[in-house]
C-alpha cells in the first residue's frame, strides 16, 4: 500500500470552485447562512444538495417547507459515517450527475459527536475536497458549530477552507493550507491491543485469511448480512498488500465495546492522498479497491510513509450502512 504526496489545491480567484466554511454560534446563524445559500441556488435553477447531521437536516427541512422537495437531503451521520466515503459517495456523486452549470452542496462532516478516532479522517477529507473539485463549477458550504467544536477543529477549518464566513461577514482565510492538514493527520494509528489476533500472510494464505476474518466477525456479533461486505474488504486490502506492499503483510483483529477492528500493515506506500476518495473512471482498469473499502467500512484510517502503510478498518456492531 502507499510520504503522502502533495495534492495541488491552490484556489485562484478565477477558479470556479468555491469552498467556504460557515462558522455559526446558534440556530439563527445556522439558518441565516444555510437557507440563503440554498434559496439562492434554487432561484438560479441550480441543483442543490444538503448533507448535514440529522437534527440540522430536520431543521432545514422544516424551514424550507415546500422548497424541500427541490433539494436532495441526506443525513451526514449515515451517508458520511466513514469520512472517506463523502467525496465519492456524496459530493462527487451529486455533482457528477449535474455537469452543466453550477452545483451547490452543503456538507457538514464534522459535528460534536465525532470521536477523536474519526476526526483526523474528517480533517483530511475537508482538505482533499479542494483538490477533488478544483476547476469545477461547484460551491460547497461547510458549516462549523463554534459553540460545540474545539478551538483546534476550528483552526483546522481555517486551513482547509479558502473562504471563511461568520457573523462579521465573508473573508479570505490567511491560514489556508490544505496540503499541511493532509500531512499533519497522516499520523501513526492507535496500536492494536496485546490481545489482538495476529496473522502474518502472503499470497498463499489469502483465502484462509478471509475465512479467519469472517469467523471473528461472526463470533463478535457483526450482523450476518454484513459479513459479505467485510469479507470483500479484507480480500481487497490483503490482496493489495501482496500485490503492492512487498508480497506479504500482517493482519491484526480485535474488538472493543462498539467495533470490530482489522489492521493491515505492509511495506507499501500510498503516494496519492485521493486514493479511494474519487469515483472510479470507467475507461481505466483498477482504482476501485480503496474506493470499495471506503464504501463498505464504517471507518477507515490510514497511515502511510516510505517504510510502509497501516490501514485500520472499523466495523460497528450496531450500525447499518446506507
Amino acid at each position: 500500500m502507499s510520504s503522502v504526496g502533495a495534492v495541488s489545491a491552490t484556489s485562484e480567484p478565477t477558479d470556479p470552485f468555491v469552498h467556504p466554511a460557515l462558522f455559526y454560534r446558534d440556530t439563527e446563524e445556522y439558518l441565516a447562512g444555510t437557507l440563503g445559500f440554498i434559496r439562492e441556488g434554487l432561484a438560479n435553477d441550480e441543483p442543490v444538495a444538503v448533507a448535514v447531521p440529522g437534527p440540522n437536516l430536520a431543521l432545514l427541512r422544516a424551514e424550507l417547507g415546500s422548497d424541500a422537495s427541490s433539494v436532495q437531503l441526506m443525513d451526514m451521520t449515515v451517508e458520511g459515517r466513514n469520512p472517506g466515503r463523502i467525496i465519492p459517495g456524496v459530493l462527487r456523486a451529486f455533482a457528477d450527475r449535474h455537469r452543466s452549470g453550477r452545483v451547490r452542496i452543503i456538507g457538514e462532516p464534522i459535528w460534536a459527536g465525532r470521536s477523536s478516532l474519526e476526526y483526523p479522517a474528517c480533517a483530511q477529507h475537508e482538505a482533499l475536497i479542494n483538490a477533488a473539485f478544483t476547476g469545477r463549477e461547484v460551491s460547497i458550504l461547510c458549516p462549523y458549530d463554534t459553540a460545540r467544536l474545539s478551538p483546534e477543529v476550528l483552526a483546522d477549518a481555517h486551513a482547509t477552507h479558502p473562504v471563511l464566513i461568520d457573523h462579521t461577514g465573508r473573508r479570505t482565510s490567511d491560514d489556508y493550507d490544505p496540503d499541511h492538514i493532509v500531512d499533519v493527520y497522516n499520523e501513526p494509528l492507535p496500536s492494536a491491543p496485546p490481545t489482538a489476533t495476529t496473522i502474518v500472510f502472503d499470497a498463499t494464505s489469502l483465502a484462509h485469511l478471509r475465512h479467519v476474518a469472517t469467523e471473528h466477525a461472526r463470533k463478535a456479533g457483526i450482523p450476518e448480512h454484513r459479513l459479505i461486505d467485510l469479507e470483500l474488504v479484507i480480500a481487497e486490502t490483503t490482496t493489495n498488500s501482496v500485490v503492492h506492499g512487498g508480497g506479504n503483510g500482517t493482519l491484526r483483529i480485535w474488538a472493543d465495546d462498539n467495533q470490530l477492528c482489522f489492521q493491515i500493515s505492509d511495506r507499501g506506500h500510498i503516494t496519492n492522498p485521493l486514493a479511494g476518495r474519487l469515483p472510479a473512471q470507467t475507461y481505466r482498469p483498477g482504482g476501485r479497491g480503496l474506493l470499495l473499502v471506503n464504501q463498505l467500512t464504517d471507518l477507515v484510517r490510514i497511515h502511510t510513509a516510505r517504510h510502509g502503510t497501516t490501514i485500520q478498518l472499523h466495523f460497528d456492531f450496531d450500525h447499518e450502512l446506507p
